[in-house]
């Protein structure tokens, strides 16, 4: 055989071996399911934990949900500091900020051209004064995420019953997301009120919606219904055992009541990604009132909100009203140091990093168990198509205390783990410890402390399961008993 017969003969071989390779690795990719979620989603999905600021002139009459009668000059902060806002949120190990630029009230903490109720009619800083712009500044300057809440509900704004008012909202909706840089999150309340006539204003809220694609493609957007995160259903902090990130077309729209359930839950068969954002406040109320000084949730209250937060398939977003000087409270810092603190050495070490890892199913190589342990978030141990019911098994190496798990789905091609349980390794048997519902895109689990060579993830799942991120750690215990409610 010539030498060149013989080349071309081995660069057909390469390439029929390289189709092949593709071929394999192409049929062992797992195809998505069901609803996934889009690129902006991602990104919140990946925050975890970020503030609210409820900030405006309730602050300073001492009230929830002013009346919008108010006078501009009651807005009057002595020593308003947005960069300590962002630095005690950056410290406190939150991602981003999202400030009411308008409450219920009207009242705009930037000089709209579409209002006489703004920071310009107030005597704050001559009339001269915009929240947002030293927030946002102070945002870049830090690092950190700027976003905006913005109520379309108006107690001020004499075109409010009108059809009028929705091209005002859009206008005023406009000014916010294009005078301040990025903006990443657009937080819609759907609350409203019901005019002497009974009249209704009704919201466009596909054309709000419009306008913050239009303005900033990449912010999500959130509301009761979404389009892209919806709320838990309480203000508690706390979302539910089984949380879906899928809800049903039209199950859900902003100010919707009666199915505060459904919003914990999620819907298993629902066919839009849209995922839970988890709310409450650092003290009993929203906007800043001096009788809470000494009301701050404790630490064992804040570290339960996080677990039954990002613990549970949600973010946490957690209220930090400032003060009448404009500032955040020296004893709210306090708090959020403690759970920082509290937080860093809890996850410090995960257990699992040295382990060894098999299944009871792989659908190769490249979706192997170790998948799940190797730190990588784009690699993931996946079972064959046709499993739904299969079991994970982690040697940590030696025996060693153990409390806590933290399980991710690779959700880029959905979520499909329906339940799952844990079990540890004892006399020659594996028992079991705890069980949960749903995953999603991080669970963490937590059981009385116990020592084990073995831990074993039995997962039972709608389609063939996907797991990105396993993590075995011993977490600190509660300093106190953590009971639900304020």
């Amino acid at each position: 055989m010539s030498k060149i017969k013989q080349q071309l003969i081995n660069v057909v071989i390469i390439l029929l071996l390289a189709g092949w390779i593709t071929t394999c690795t192409k049929k062992e990719i797992p195809k998505p399911y069901g609803a996934i979620p889009s690129e902006r989603q991602l990104i919140w999905h990946d925050m975890k934990y970020h503030a609210f600021i409820h900030f405006g002139p309730n602050t300073f009459t001492d009230m929830e949900w002013g009346h919008g009668d108010e006078s501009p000059d009651v807005f009057n902060p002595t020593a308003l500091d947005c960069q300590q806002w962002a630095k005690v949120i950056k410290e406190a190990g939150m991602k981003g900020v999202i400030i009411t630029a308008k409450h219920h009230d009207g009242f705009c903490l930037w000089p709209s051209e579409y209002s006489a109720h703004t920071v310009r009619e107030s005597r704050w800083r001559d009339g001269k004064g915009d929240v947002l712009k030293d927030l946002s500044d102070a945002c870049r300057e830090y690092g950190i995420k700027f976003g905006i809440y913005i109520s379309p509900w108006d107690r001020n704004h004499p075109t409010y019953f009108t059809d009028e008012y929705n091209n005002v909202f859009k206008k005023m909706l406009e000014e916010v997301l294009t005078n301040y840089g990025e903006v990443y999150y657009v937080f819609f309340d759907g609350a409203f009120s019901v005019g002497p006539d009974g009249k209704r204003q009704e919201y466009d809220w596909a054309g709000f919606t419009e306008v913050v694609r239009k303005y900033q493609p990449n912010a999500v957007i959130f509301s009761d219904g979404g389009p892209d995160i919806r709320w838990i259903g309480n203000e508690r902090g706390y979302a539910a055992e089984t949380n879906w990130c899928t809800v049903k077309k039209g199950a859900f729209y902003p100010g919707i009541s009666g199915v505060n359930d459904q919003l914990q839950t999620g819907h298993e068969d629902g066919e839009l990604w849209i995922p839970s954002e988890v709310n409450t406040s650092i003290r009993p109320g929203w906007f800043y009132h001096k009788q809470e000084d000494d009301r701050v949730k404790s630490l064992n209250r804040l570290i339960d909100n996080w677990y039954h937060s990002v613990g549970m398939n949600g973010n946490f977003l957690l209220n930090l009203p400032p003060d009448t000087r404009g500032l955040i409270h020296e004893n709210d810092i306090k708090r959020l140091l403690e759970l920082k603190k509290y937080l860093d050495e809890a996850f410090a070490l995960n257990l699992a990093e040295e382990a060894s890892a098999k299944a009871t199913n792989s659908r190769g190589k490249a979706f192997s168990a170790t998948k799940a342990i190797d730190g990588d978030p784009e690699t993931y141990w996946a079972a064959e198509d046709d499993i739904s019911s299969v079991s994970l098994e982690l040697d940590l190496g030696k025996p060693i205390e153990v409390n806590a798990v933290l399980i991710q789905e690779y959700i880029k091609l959905g979520q499909r783990v329906k339940s799952f349980a844990i079990e540890a390794f004892f006399d020659d048997n594996f028992t079991e410890v705890a069980t949960g519902a749903t995953i999603g895109n991080r669970r963490i689990v937590k059981f009385n402390p116990l020592t084990t060579q073995k831990l074993r993830i039995n997962i039972t799942a709608k389609a063939c399961p996907l797991i990105s991120y396993i993590g075995v750690y011993r977490v600190q215990d509660l300093l106190e008993g953590a009971a639900h409610g304020n």
